[in-house]
C-alpha cells in the first residue's frame, strides 16, 4: 500500500456547515459525503479503480489510527473502505453507482450469492464499526478483528474488477 498523506484545508464556515448539513441529509459521514462528490464526475471505469484504491488507502489510515489509540477514527476508516468496496463491485459487475446506505446493503447480498456467505460477516463486521464511530462502544480489539476481515473483502474485489480492465 501507499503511504497516505493528508492534507489540511481552511473553507469559510458557512462551506463546511453546508457540507455536513448535506452529508448528514444523505446518511453519509463527512468522508463518504465528500469522496462521493469527486468521484462523481469520473466515469465508470476510472472510478472503479479508484474506490479500490481508496479502499487500500483506507485500511492503511485504520492501522495508524489503531496504532496512535484512536479507535473510533479507525472504526471509521474501516466501515469506509468496506462500503467503498461494495461500490467498487456494483460499478465494475453492472456499471451500477450504490449512493444510499440501503443500496449497499442490497447490493452486499448480491455479492453474498457471487461470492460467498462470508461477504454478509464482513458486512456485519463493518456495520459495528460504523455504530462504533458514532457511539464509540467497541476497543480496538474489535477493530483488528474487523479490518483482517475487511482486508479479504477489499483483496478479493480488487482482483475482480482489476482482471478485466
Amino acid at each position: 500500500m501507499v503511504k497516505v498523506s493528508s492534507i489540511s484545508v481552511k473553507l469559510p464556515r458557512s462551506i463546511v456547515e453546508r457540507i455536513e448539513r448535506d452529508a448528514k441529509r444523505a446518511g453519509l459521514s463527512l468522508e463518504e459525503y465528500i469522496i462521493e462528490l469527486i468521484f462523481q464526475s469520473l466515469d465508470p471505469g476510472e472510478r472503479i479503480l479508484e474506490y479500490v484504491d481508496v479502499t487500500e488507502d483506507l485500511l492503511e489510515q485504520a492501522m495508524e489510527e489503531l496504532q496512535k489509540n484512536n479507535v473510533k477514527q479507525a472504526a471509521g476508516k474501516v466501515w469506509n473502505a468496506v462500503a467503498l468496496a461494495v461500490k467498487a463491485y456494483a460499478e465494475w459487475r453492472e456499471r451500477r453507482r450504490l449512493t444510499s446506505h440501503g443500496e449497499l446493503w442490497e447490493y452486499m447480498r448480491r455479492m453474498v450469492r457471487e461470492l460467498g456467505l462470508w461477504v454478509r460477516e464482513v458486512w456485519m463486521y463493518a456495520n459495528g464499526m460504523h455504530t462504533c464511530f458514532y457511539e464509540g462502544w467497541c476497543d480496538s480489539e474489535d477493530v483488528e478483528e474487523t479490518l483482517e476481515r475487511a482486508k479479504k473483502l477489499v483483496i478479493e474485489v480488487e482482483r475482480k474488477v482489476k482482471s478485466i480492465k
